[in-house]
């Protein structure tokens, strides 16, 4: 994990985490979109990303999805992973933001946020925690309390699941049943 502040900073936010937001082109995915001749979307996600998402949800932290795309197959992925905050099209993140916040009785102190591109840095500046993904665009970065060392889609969601999990004293008990 790269710090843009300073690290006992982000990982005291870390600790006051109890939502992890995602976007997905760019965060779960690496940020292509595969179309077919018949018009139809593919979508690759990794399965490190997955199991980092299990993780944090069965150690008490909710996990969710925000993304100015509408997918099927992210509707899919979101269902297999157990994820119920699915919020899809939407283009103003912060105005969802917010009814996310009012409807599931998150405040923004008590959320990470993870972006990637413009649509992202007003909910970035004001959620608790955010992070930016290693291929973010450079404003995105600017904005962003730390970065993965990881691309996104190639397990940086992992890499932000496993350092709240670390940053809350919880790493060790998630992963106790796998040793």
């Amino acid at each position: 994990m790269l710090f843009n502040t300073e690290p006992s900073d982000v990982l005291e936010r870390a600790r006051a985490v109890r939502l992890l937001l995602l976007d997905v082109d760019g965060v779960l995915t690496a940020g292509e979109l595969y179309l077919s001749d018949s018009g139809e979307e593919i979508k690759a996600f990794n399965t490190l990303d997955g199991q980092g998402i299990k993780l944090l949800q069965g150690s008490g932290i909710a996990v969710g999805i925000l993304s100015g795309r509408t997918s099927k197959l992210l509707s899919k992925r979101a269902e297999n992973l157990g994820i119920r905050i699915l919020i899809q099209g939407r283009e103003d993140k912060r105005e969802a933001l917010d009814e996310l916040c009012a409807s599931q009785g998150f405040t923004p102190d008590t959320i990470a946020y993870v972006g990637d591109d413009l649509p992202d840095i007003r909910v970035l500046k004001h959620v608790r925690l955010g992070f930016a993904v290693c291929n973010a665009h450079g404003s995105v970065k600017a904005v962003a309390h730390a970065q993965t060392e990881v691309p996104g889609g190639a397990g940086a969601v992992r890499e932000i699941c496993d350092f709240i999990l670390q940053a809350q004293g919880l790493y060790d008990d998630a992963i106790a049943p796998y040793q």
